[in-house]
């Protein structure tokens, strides 16, 4: 037998025949003996390290030695981002007290402020960099400064705040001398794999930091149902303010996924970090290059929940699995593909559901205009069936009414509202029942003080609100009566808000 294998690091070799060799001496020669051993290593290590250049590890011994291949790699693909932004910021504090608002409103005079933010992103190829929603959100101007100090104008070409992930392309970039990171399969990342996150946390300059894969399929850290915006990969790789829309890489030098949130107290890593699914951040990348400017995913048009220990032993599960289905909207992808309310979806294209957002996720990867395998449990058995992916901003354009912005005099002047379609409850994250009119912006700043975006009109002056007609014929008769006091009821995150208006 070989006293050495070449396959295997020199110096981990020399270790082990060392110790094997020597931890039967007694104590006061263990001593002397380990001290020979260090300096034996130290040489062995340096002659190992003259070897050749740093390259991308091929084995376990050689990852165990260093990052730094994996970080010469990956790290030129990760860039910082400076966004400038206009924020309005009132003369004094004191009009932005509720109680004195309800007196002044928004008459208090207002002043621009420059607002600048920082963030990381990532090249992913064709002069396309990915960052967080939330680090280029209503910026006016975007930097993007590389590791070798170039720097290059940025231009926001998709944006998704559901999944808070942004692509930015850069201007007047020669695209063959710009390095990017490729794509790994985060359905095929496992708990445990090591992990890089790079970034730049708190403005220092780039950082590399390392860790593992803490879990998979981490859900209910914002976002909607059917948004994917709550479906993460967790990590214990240190990730600071700063680091967001940074890359985390895998031992290949791969995106994982980008690094977007942290549970923290204060304000600083506990080694509890978030990343965007690398197989989602594609999907958003691709749309990106193929000319949208927003991420469009497949609708659903049904209302799940999460199944727990009574509702399995209710249905005859030996455990909790998959999602049950509450409400289905006909003339959805799920309902015309036969799906009803008390089905369980336990599979999307092969892969598991048990989660509300993990559902989501799983649509989001899908190819508009697919058929998809969907496994469902049904009166104790298992059914498949193929659903056709379909775009919910086609579907809105077909089933609901477009926005309407309220130019009457009254207390809806200057209110952009819409009627609640099928579209519209899956784009908002609805319950397929939600019905009424809401408010999906306000055109008239004095408007604040009574209304909020997403409030739902549910009566006015003793009339219930159902449909934009509903609306319609309820104000025009009370402007025809002259009437100067409204009586207004409102919908707002699940409670009612009633209002007095006098004109």
């Amino acid at each position: 037998m070989a006293l050495f294998r070449h396959d295997l690091d020199p110096a981990r070799q020399v270790a082990t025949w060392f110790w094997n060799y020597i931890r039967h001496f007694p104590g006061d020669i263990m001593t002397n003996l380990a001290r020979s051993l260090a300096v034996l290593l130290i040489l062995v290590s340096g002659a190992n390290a003259e070897t050749g250049p740093a390259r991308v590890p091929s084995s376990t011994a050689e990852i165990s030695l260093s990052f730094a291949p994996v970080v010469a790699a990956a790290a030129p693909a990760v860039v910082n981002i400076y966004a400038t932004r206009m924020v309005a910021e009132r003369g004094t504090p004191l009009f932005e007290d509720p109680f004195f608002r309800q007196f002044f409103g928004d008459i208090a005079p207002s002043r621009p402020r420059e607002q600048n933010a920082l963030g990381s992103g990532v090249i992913v190829g064709d002069g396309l960099v990915v960052s967080n929603f939330h680090v280029v959100e209503n910026a006016t101007d975007i930097r993007v400064v590389l590791t070798d100090r170039r720097e290059f104008e940025g231009a926001l070409v998709l944006a998704d705040e559901a999944a808070d992930l942004a692509v930015i392309r850069l201007i007047d970039a020669d695209d063959a001398a710009l390095p990017a990171l490729a794509f790994a399969d985060s359905d095929a990342i496992s708990v445990g794999d090591l992990v890089l996150a790079i970034g730049n946390p708190f403005g220092v300059g780039q950082t590399v930091s390392s860790g593992i894969v803490s879990g998979l399929a981490r859900t209910g850290r914002g976002g909607g149902a059917y948004t994917a915006g709550g479906y993460f990969v967790q990590t214990d790789a240190p990730i600071n303010p700063g680091n967001s829309g940074g890359a985390l890489v895998d031992m290949s030098g791969r995106l994982v996924g980008i690094n977007t949130q942290i549970v923290t107290r204060s304000g600083g890593s506990n080694g509890i970090g978030f990343a965007v699914p690398a197989n989602l951040v594609a999907r958003v990348v691709a749309q990106a290059e193929a000319g949208e400017a927003s991420f469009t995913r497949p609708w659903a048009g049904i209302d799940v929940q999460p199944i727990d220990a009574d509702i399995a032993e209710a249905l005859g599960l030996d455990r909790p699995l998959g999602v049950l289905v509450q409400n289905v909207v006909e003339e959805s992808p799920f309902g015309t593909a036969g799906v009803r309310p008390g089905d369980v979806v336990l599979e999307i294209a092969g892969h598991a559901v048990n989660a509300p957002a993990e559902l989501g996720f799983r649509l989001s990867l899908q190819e508009l205009g697919s058929q998809v395998p969907v496994t469902v449990l049904r009166e104790g058995g298992h059914e498949t069936v193929s659903v056709e992916m379909r775009a919910a901003v086609r579907a809105e354009e077909a089933l609901d009414g477009g926005p309407v912005k309220v130019a009457a005099p009254g207390p809806f002047d200057g209110l952009v509202l819409q009627e609640i379609g099928p579209a519209l409850r899956e784009r908002l994250g609805l319950a397929s029942d939600r019905s009424g009119v809401i408010v999906l912006a306000l055109d008239n700043p004095r408007q604040a003080r009574n209304f909020q975006p997403g409030d739902i009109i549910a009566e006015v002056n003793g009339t219930p609100i159902v449909t934009i007609d509903d609306f319609k014929a309820a104000t025009e008769a009370a402007l025809a009566d002259g009437q100067r006091t409204w009586k207004i009821v409102l919908n707002r995150r699940g409670g009612l808000v009633y209002l007095t208006w006098r004109g």
